[in-house]
């Protein structure tokens, strides 16, 4: 019922979109669009999923653990969960499949995914308040936004640096929290607690994970720029770093399927100074392909994962 009430709002939020815009003009926009852009943009689909497969498979407590191969396995399987589940929370299944491959236990490798998924949001978080330092827009949404960025990157932040606040944190949810996610608040909260454990006891490791976690970031901002060229648009460099990540950042609201529809309007919204509305819907589809690409390539590793926890199920 989740997944048909995010259909739907999606669905009602492109209606909205393209009911106000031009279509034959949208069209035109991928008519008329630089092929050879369109290709290099595209194909930083590649390089992105490398660069998250090598930080997957540096979290790993041994060196050559995990093989680059199978890190990038574990990537594009979880990639087609992330189509389906909101604010890229497939990625969490990697715990899952880590685990049934026998590299780590359950809890230790539920740690290693939780604390991957935790910097890449941090670090998403980060950019956002570099845009919003520099947007020049500030009306409500502006502030909305502001408030919304501050509280998640400090509450990130202190969940991940402090041990004490985050048992505090947990034990707090789980008093007010109904039965079903009081269990995964139990489960979360084990493994949070082993994730501090693990990770800040190698100061290197963990910065080196972060720093990667930003630069990974900066290659989708930056895909997103090639996106814009591939449309025969023009944004200035820092301007794009700036309005791209809160973009990126209302897509990944639980709301619609896959953040289709509201980031959509983000777009179309934060760039308007620089091209028009049909402009702006057209570089919604080509963010969405950054989902839809990754997933497709996934399919075949993500069925092979299925079968394998099905045969284990069975027996």
């Amino acid at each position: 019922m989740k997944r048909l009430i995010s259909i739907v709002v999606s669905l009602g939020i492109l209606a909205i979109i393209y009911s106000k815009i031009d279509f034959q003009g949208l069209i035109g926009v991928f008519q008329n669009c630089d092929r050879l852009w369109m290709a290099i943009s595209l194909g930083m689909v590649v390089p992105l999923t490398l660069m998250t497969s090598w930080r997957l498979q540096q979290l790993m407590p041994r060196p050559g653990l995990l093989s680059f191969w199978e890190a990038n396995k574990l990537t594009l399987a979880a990639s087609v969960l992330n189509m389906v589940l909101p604010s890229k929370m497939g990625d969490i299944a990697k715990a899952y499949f880590i685990r049934d491959r026998g590299y780590l236990n359950g809890s230790l490798s539920l740690s290693l995914v939780v604390f991957e998924k935790s910097c890449d949001m941090l670090s998403l978080l980060l950019w956002c308040v570099f845009g919003l330092a520099i947007y020049s827009k500030q009306d409500i949404l502006f502030w909305v936004m502001a408030a919304g960025v501050l509280v998640g990157l400090i509450l990130g932040l202190l969940l991940l640096g402090s041990k004490k606040f985050a048992d505090f944190f947990f034990k707090s949810a789980k008093k007010i929290a109904p039965k079903k996610p009081k269990k995964k608040l139990e489960k979360l909260h084990i493994s949070w607690g082993e994730m501090h454990d693990y990770f800040w006891r190698d100061k290197q490791q963990l910065t080196q994970i972060a720093l990667t976690s930003i630069f990974i970031w900066f290659l989708h901002l930056l895909q997103i720029w090639f996106f814009i060229f591939a449309l025969n648009a023009s944004v200035p460099f820092v301007a794009n770093l700036a309005l791209s990540p809160l973009a990126i950042l209302a897509g990944l609201l639980p709301l619609t399927f896959a953040g289709v529809g509201t980031r959509d309007a983000a777009l179309i919204l934060f760039y308007q100074p620089f091209f028009n509305a049909q402009t702006g819907a057209a570089l919604g589809l080509l963010c969405t392909s950054r989902y839809f690409l990754p997933a497709v390539g996934g399919l075949p590793f993500f069925g092979q994962y299925l079968a394998n926890v099905r045969g284990t199920v069975k027996s």
